[in-house]
């Protein structure tokens, strides 16, 4: 299932031409596809005033598209450069990179009238990003064996630029680009100042710089639960602390206590929860999430089975998803003369959804090595877009790319000698087998985590309306003072808040942060679609003694950068003990639902 990456350059013969995805799966005897009615799509229509309340905006957005109230009019801002339509998969050879924006200096100070499009209009610069090259050279591309481009085109394309003097040298280098190796790295077309789009070029792994892969790597394949039998606990240094020496013992203690429940015969998952609650040791980590997501059955009897089946069917889903047909795809792409939409037409692929696809995971943990490798994106692509055919309500959504990373470090990191896996390492290198387990583990526990929040990513995306209104109303019973002092700046909680829900502030703290702060999620019933709310109350809350000093345009600034780089573990417990405190005062309680302001009801807010 995994791409090749050697790029051998021979086209495919045309009986592998690739059909539609939208082509009738109901005949298929596989159970992976649903056969949903989807509707023709509307024509295109020129944009009205405001925002439609039925656009699902994801994470890649200007603050100005969230927004839609009756005294503000959108359509003045014309200049927020969008995402491009699947049209834009023809506009190559655009040389219009730029390097990085001024930033405003620090002595910021109150516009004359405090208002978001005052907020908008003076810090322009800041959410303004040139519209790139696309990411993929779909041209004359010979592509792999799912006539997707290959590496070896890329740099061919990329020596063939180079020759005719096209090397563009207007990009910025990035310093942790450098510091890997990895070659420059641009600005995306995305309105999200958080993301920045890597060049269309992959580091080159070395096998002498790569991380060991476990030799009973088979047998954990077959059963996760052979990888307990594997685990070494670290020896005492001599000249060891007894604060040291009693982590240490603490350590060992809570590895043997996960151990003695996964290795029952049948595991007692509320003991699991209650366990997992205050976090996961790496070396049992993956094996915990899986059970406690119900992906893997609490029999050990029936779990070589269904893993078995369950990866079985998930390469089966990439293969109808992907896989070439003849006859369709070789008339519309003679019928077309060769042009773009041809080329997607043989692919068999849903155009928007694998362009949108295709831009949004190179931008997915940019400053991360892991993240940067081909077989990395690669695989990141087929999860997204066989998740996104599979669910057409919502379809894919930006943001959902950064959900799927949790998932994927966690699982690849249970094949892995060495626990640090973000760095150091083309998985690439990878056994076939290895990869294919980890990209079929990563979407289906994608997929139950997102069942449980669905409504978050439908249309008007109701779920995160709710807990934007909600996390308003609970940061007004918990300090009343922060809440009136952003009211009084007209700070809407949706201006900030959107993102934190839309990707679980995942673009606030870091990815091993974030595996930390999972632990707990998936201990709590409804970690995801309730407990998550609590927790960006205290997150908010945290920096209040700051934030009641700034006015609006420092308010929105700072909540766009929050200083959580050096945070670590010990920070993120904090954070969740103190969620759990809010939890347990206001969970069932509608009190915090009418907080003790003036503010209009939020429920009129659309997004």
């Amino acid at each position: 299932m995994m791409f090749s990456s050697s790029g051998s350059g021979k086209k495919a013969p045309p009986q592998q031409e690739m059909v539609q995805v939208a082509s009738d799966r109901s005949d298929s005897a596989s159970p992976f596809w649903k056969a949903p009615q989807r509707e023709t799509p509307p024509p295109k229509k020129s944009p009205p005033k405001g925002r439609d309340s039925g656009l699902v905006v994801g994470a890649s957005y200007s603050h100005a598209d969230i927004l839609k109230f009756d005294s503000l009019n959108l359509s003045s801002s014309g200049s927020r450069p969008r995402t491009p339509p699947s049209s834009g998969l023809q506009a190559h050879g655009r040389n219009s990179t730029t390097s990085p924006p001024a930033k405003p200096s620090s002595g910021l100070s109150s516009p004359p009238l405090k208002t978001y499009m005052n907020f908008l209009s003076n810090t322009n610069d800041d959410w303004t990003v040139d519209d790139g090259d696309d990411l993929y050279g779909y041209d004359d591309d010979d592509g792999d064996d799912f006539g997707l481009p290959s590496l070896s085109n890329m740099k061919r394309k990329s020596r063939k630029m180079a020759a005719q003097g096209k090397t563009d040298t207007s990009d910025t280098l990035s310093p942790i680009g450098n510091s890997f190796g990895f070659h420059e790295r641009r600005y995306s077309n995305s309105a999200d100042i958080a993301i920045e789009r890597p060049a269309s070029t992959y580091p080159i792994g070395k096998k002498s710089e790569g991380k060991i892969l476990r030799p009973q790597y088979k047998e954990i394949l077959r059963d996760p639960a052979n990888a307990l039998h594997l685990i070494n606990h670290p020896s005492i240094p001599a000249n060891a602390t007894p604060k040291e020496i009693d982590a240490i013992n603490s350590r060992i203690t809570r590895i043997n206590k996960f151990k003695k429940i996964l290795q029952a015969s049948t595991i007692p998952l509320p003991d699991l929860r209650s366990l997992a609650w205050s976090g996961v040791p790496e070396e049992v980590r993956a094996m915990t999430w899986q059970l406690l997501l119900s992906y893997l059955p609490t029999s050990s009897e029936r779990r070589v089975a269904t893993l078995e089946r369950k990866r079985k069917e998930y390469l089966d889903g990439v293969r109808q998803a992907f896989e070439r047909g003849g006859g369709a795809g070789n008339a519309s792409s003679s019928s077309t003369g060769g042009g773009q939409s041809s080329r997607s037409t043989a692919r068999g692929l849903d155009e928007a959804i694998w362009h949108q696809i295709s831009i949004d995971v190179p931008r997915t943990n940019p400053h991360i090595e892991l993240y940067s490798y081909e077989a990395t994106q690669r695989s990141l692509e087929r999860i997204l877009y066989v998740w996104a055919v599979r669910h057409p309500a919502s379809g894919y959504v930006q943001g959902i790319n950064d959900l799927v990373t949790p998932f994927w470090q966690v699982f690849l990191g249970t094949y892995i000698t060495d626990p640090d896996i973000e760095s150091g390492m083309d998985p690439g290198q990878l056994p076939k087998a290895v990869l294919d387990a980890v990209e079929a583990d990563s979407f289906w526990c994608l997929t139950k985590l997102l069942d449980g929040i669905q409504d978050h990513y439908i249309v008007a995306q109701p779920g995160i309306q709710r807990q934007v209104a909600a996390l308003r109303d609970l940061t007004a019973r918990i300090d009343n003072s922060l809440a009136k002092h952003l009211e009084k700046e007209n700070v809407e909680f949706i201006q900030f808040s959107f993102r934190w829900m839309n990707c679980l502030l995942m673009r606030e703290i870091s990815v091993k942060n974030t595996i930390r702060m999972w632990d707990t999620y998936l201990a709590e019933e409804q970690g995801f679609s309730e407990f998550h709310l609590y927790v960006c109350a205290a997150f908010l809350v945290k920096w209040s003694d700051k934030l009641v000093k700034m006015d609006f345009q420092e308010i929105m600034m700072f909540l766009q950068s929050l200083p959580t780089r050096e945070w670590t573990e010990k920070d993120i417990e904090l954070l969740l003990s103190e969620a759990f405190i809010w939890q347990s005062l206001f969970k069932g309680s509608s009190a915090h639902l009418r907080g003790p302001t003036s503010r209009s009801p939020s429920t009129n807010f659309q997004l």
